[in-house]
């Protein structure tokens, strides 16, 4: 036992060991290619800032070359009027936006300025020593008059022979350029030969300088510099501006037209955080399909531990469990046939039940049928006499009488035999109306025997409402329910019996009388529950009336009134597709 468990542990040991090798796996792998498209996306962006600041700057470059040999500055060297240069200095520099404008000759003497400028230094700036040499010289710096960043392009002029006579200098205003797109992502930087951020969209990173392992502040602050290689990608991480990401890829673009180096910090949170999502995704469903094959693996070890002590039982006890499994099939047979048993006896139930209610009102039909064979002996006579005395008209209306007391003794006869024939059609088409007609007429021979007083008016109905069920067995219930009315009011001198029907949803017949009441309607529906005398009644007719109603889907219930019991018998309307 404690083998298996030191085998578990090192099992489980060694999984999460390759599980936390493929984390990491999985973790450098999608941080490198989330790197490789952060780099192409910054490198897009880098490149687009830098067209936009030669673009902005290309502007300024052309006006310069272009401004240069106008024939009003062309003029100061043959003594032309400054003040006309001046204006026109002054015009192109409000159209353009820049700093200023200035002519000088080849000595650097200024010759005419759009703000009055006689700067006395420009021999000694390298970019005007260029243009005097015949080529464009550009530079950067900060304006001596305006303390603002600029950038210097200075275009030369020649003469007729040639040589350069004088000098066009125009300073271009940084920030009017960085107006455009400051604030804009990422953060983008421009730096010079000194690595000092000269043009930016931050503005707090300003004449910033790299230095070893920092960056020094143009107040002399410094911000600890840590650069670190990632898939062949150099992060910094440098803690700026709340608008600079502190960990960044690093990313460079050399401009030397305008002698800048373009850089740009893209953020690489987004990288690591889906680098990291990626990872836990890959490492939650390894631990989780891992826990299955653990949990299945054990599950197996645990049944087959079972499963060879079950076998060990079964083995043991195989002689008990055959003699166990002979008493089941004798138990089976038994109650397969006490099953059969039941099923007869309760056809025969139904049955009785018949019987019973038959045997209830034998009396009353034994009298319907004699009183009609008596009149139909004595109108016999009474025609046969008046034959002989000539007399055809009086002997025909006694054939009419004798006529139809036959039909009234066939219709009883037809009605006890649809009553106690033996049903065995399925449920399908009733009117319900034909059935307690018939229902009323088996029975009033006993309620016209007993007293009874029963209203029924099919005439006043909507006519025949059919519903679904069995015929026989429908008679039989609204008979067991008329009889049990008239035998619950026996010894009453008020006997009445009312039978309504109510059109809802549902049909609902109604069965209510004038007797004393149910005297436990929680029980009325029981096998053998009975108020009678003993003798008079087995308390089977309600129970063997709830199975049938319950059979066609119907429902009955027993309630009390304030003048009796009412019985409710509720059936669900005929519809075509029952027949289906």
């Amino acid at each position: 036992m404690r083998d298996r468990a030191s085998t578990r542990v090192l099992i489980v040991g060694l999984f999460l060991t390759a599980v936390a090798v493929l984390g990491w796996v999985v973790w450098a792998t999608s941080h490198a290619e989330a790197l490789r498209q952060l780099h192409a996306r910054g490198q897009s962006d880098l490149a687009l800032a830098a067209d936009r600041l030669m673009t902005g700057l290309q502007r300024y470059r052309s006006l310069a070359v272009t401004l240069v040999d106008h024939p009003v500055l062309s003029a100061l060297h043959r003594d032309g009027p400054r003040s006309e240069a001046e204006a026109l200095l002054l015009r192109s520099t409000d159209k353009t936006g820049a700093l200023t404008a200035m002519y000088a000759d080849r000595e650097g003497r200024v010759l005419a300025a759009a703000h009055g400028e006689t700067p006395d230094d420009l021999m000694a700036q390298p970019w005007f020593l260029r243009a005097v040499n015949g080529a464009l010289g550009a530079d950067h710096g900060i304006s001596p008059r305006l303390g603002r960043r600029a950038y210097i392009y200075a275009a030369p002029h020649f003469g007729t022979d040639g040589k350069v006579e004088g000098v066009l200098v125009l300073a271009v205003d940084i920030e009017s350029l960085e107006r455009e797109w400051s604030g804009s992502r990422p953060s983008v930087f421009f730096t010079d030969d000194l690595d000092q951020v000269f043009v930016t969209n931050r503005s707090e990173l300003l004449f910033w300088q790299r230095a070893p392992e920092a960056l020094i502040g143009p107040a002399g602050d410094v911000a600890p510099l840590t650069v670190r290689h990632v898939a062949g990608f150099e992060i910094w991480e440098v803690a700026l501006s709340a608008y600079v990401p502190r960990r960044a890829l690093h990313l460079t673009q050399r401009l030397p037209v305008i002698g800048l180096t373009g850089e740009a910090l893209m953020d690489v949170a987004p990288a690591r955080r889906l680098a990291w999502l990626q990872t836990m995704a890959v490492t939650v469903l390894c631990l989780f399909f891992g826990s299955l094959l653990f949990l299945a693996t054990e599950r197996r070890r645990t049944l087959s531990i079972a499963n060879a002590r079950l076998e060990g039982r079964v083995r043991a006890r195989t002689q008990d469990l055959e003699q166990a499994n002979a008493a089941l099939r004798r138990e089976v047979s038994e109650r397969e046939e006490a099953e059969a048993a039941l099923r007869r006896a309760q056809a025969e139930l139904v049955e009785a039940g018949k019987l019973s209610a038959l045997g209830q009102m034998s009396a009353g039909i034994s009298h319907e049928l004699n009183q009609p064979l008596m009149a139909i002996g004595q109108f016999a006579e009474n025609g046969a006499a008046f034959l002989d005395k000539g007399r055809p008209e009086k002997a025909r209306a006694n054939l009419d009488r004798i006529a139809g007391l036959a039909a009234r003794a066939a219709r009883i006869i037809k009605n006890l035999r649809a009553f106690a024939r033996n049903e065995a059609e399925p449920m399908g088409k009733v009117d319900v109306v034909a059935v307690l007609t018939s229902a009323v007429e088996l029975t009033e021979a006993r309620l016209h025997a007993d007293g009874v007083a029963l209203t029924w008016r099919p005439s006043d109905g909507p006519g025949p409402v059919w519903v679904n069920g069995g015929e026989v067995r429908l008679g039989q219930v609204f008979v067991n329910l008329i009889n049990n009315a008239a035998d619950a009011m026996s010894g009453q001198t008020t006997k009445a019996i009312w039978i309504t029907l109510v059109l809802g949803e549902r049909l609902e017949v109604r069965v209510q009388d004038s007797g004393p009441g149910i005297a436990d309607p929680e029980k009325v529906f029981e096998p053998f529950y009975s108020t009678k005398q003993v003798g008079e009644g087995m308390g089977l007719g309600l129970s063997i009336s709830y199975g049938l109603i319950e059979s066609f889907g119907g429902r009955i219930r027993g309630t009390n009134t304030e003048t009796g019991a009412l019985f409710s018998v509720e059936l669900d309307y005929w519809q075509e597709e029952m027949a289906a």
